[in-house]
């Protein structure tokens, strides 16, 4: 293909994408209206599925497919780090020494270890019902065991991130998000659609359906596939070196 064919092909392309926006502004609600089309449907079919945050009733029910896809992303982005960041053959591990942390920074870390946890826990296990969800708190509780590496040092990191039982996790937690996924097309409705369990009690953590079972698989995936990330790109910065460096 010759460089003027591809000019061509990019001003076809942004011309037809510059007059899809322009339609698309153009059929906007007016500016600082009081309601919304898409907007109003939302907060309907979340309030008539037992969904109190109508953002989780958008992800994991209204819009679930787009979050597969965005999940999706995740996983693939973190396989390929893992793939890049492998050992090569003109690499060795070596073992992180031990690292001189101001006792201030330590005990702060070791203090808020869990209580990051536990917030980051409890994002995810609230998301149908308070702002948050999967995504949020999923990195809010990876971030959480990375305060040791921070106040403590590498190997402390290491003892309490195996790092194989996060990659199989990160692994399950899509196939579980699947798996609901098809549970709908074998009782014979829609791929994802929120119809097999029970609402519940509105404002309740069981409320919601299916919303509560996704957010749980989102979070699990996105705490297991940032603890793999980090655990790849630490790993290149404190344990593997180059044969002839030194």
């Amino acid at each position: 293909m010759s460089r003027r064919l591809r000019l061509w092909l990019l001003a076809v392309g942004g011309a037809s994408l510059a007059a899809l926006l322009a339609a698309a502004c153009l059929d906007l609600p007016g500016f600082g209206g009081r309601s919304h089309p898409y907007g109003t449907r939302a907060v309907r079919a979340s309030l008539a599925r037992h969904t109190a945050n109508t953002i989780a009733s958008v992800n994991f029910d209204q819009r679930a497919y787009d979050t597969l896809g965005e999940m999706s992303i995740l996983f693939a982005a973190v396989l390929g780090c893992v793939v890049l960041l492998r050992q090569a053959r003109d690499e060795h591990r070596e073992r992180p020494r031990p690292a001189e942390v101001a006792r201030p920074v330590r005990r702060y870390a070791l203090l808020v270890v869990p209580v990051a946890l536990v917030c980051g826990l409890y994002i995810v296990a609230h998301g149908q019902l308070s702002p948050g969800g999967g995504f949020q708190g999923g990195v809010v509780a990876a971030t959480a065991l990375h305060l040791l590496y921070l106040g403590a040092d590498y190997r402390a990191l290491e003892r309490v991130r195996p790092l194989g039982a996060f990659e199989a996790t990160d692994a399950l937690s899509v196939c579980a998000y699947l798996v609901l996924g098809l549970a709908g097309v074998l009782a014979g409705t829609a791929f994802l659609a929120n119809t097999l369990l029970p609402y519940g009690t509105f404002n309740t953590l069981s409320s919601g359906g299916f919303v509560p079972l996704l957010n749980a698989a989102v979070g699990m995936e996105v705490a297991s596939a940032v603890v793999v990330l980090l655990a790849n790109f630490l790993d290149q910065a404190v344990e593997i070196v180059e044969e002839n460096a030194g």
